[in-house]
């Protein structure tokens, strides 16, 4: 499967380096990768790139990354939480979605 890591990576670098071409291709790429990558590939991920710079993804590519992964994964508790409160950290505007996963959460426990 593909890792996903080395691409977010690029993507973080090219936002940083504000080349619009680069920043293009990159996100094409990261796309790509991170559609086919399993759960387990895109926590890793998440975990790695988060961990080193917690704002080096944007925001929708934080949301699509946990979204899949939760696709991946719709009976996980602890996946749920930790997408909701991803969403919470970035405005009101993923609220309403945010409190959704915390209640389906709950529900699972």
């Amino acid at each position: 499967m593909p890792d996903p890591t080395p691409a977010a990576r690029s993507l973080s670098q090219a936002i940083d380096g504000g080349d619009s071409r680069q920043v293009n291709e990159t996100t094409r790429e990261f796309v790509e990768k991170l559609t086919f990558a399993t759960a387990d590939e895109i926590l890793a991920m998440l975990e790695d790139v988060l961990t080193e710079d917690w704002m080096a993804l944007p925001p929708w590519a934080r949301n699509l990354a946990y979204r899949l992964a939760c696709l991946q994964r719709p009976d996980d508790p602890q996946l749920l939480r930790e997408a909701a409160s991803d969403l919470l950290s970035f405005g009101p505007d993923w609220d309403t979605f945010a409190e959704d996963l915390k209640r389906r959460a709950a529900k699972l426990e």
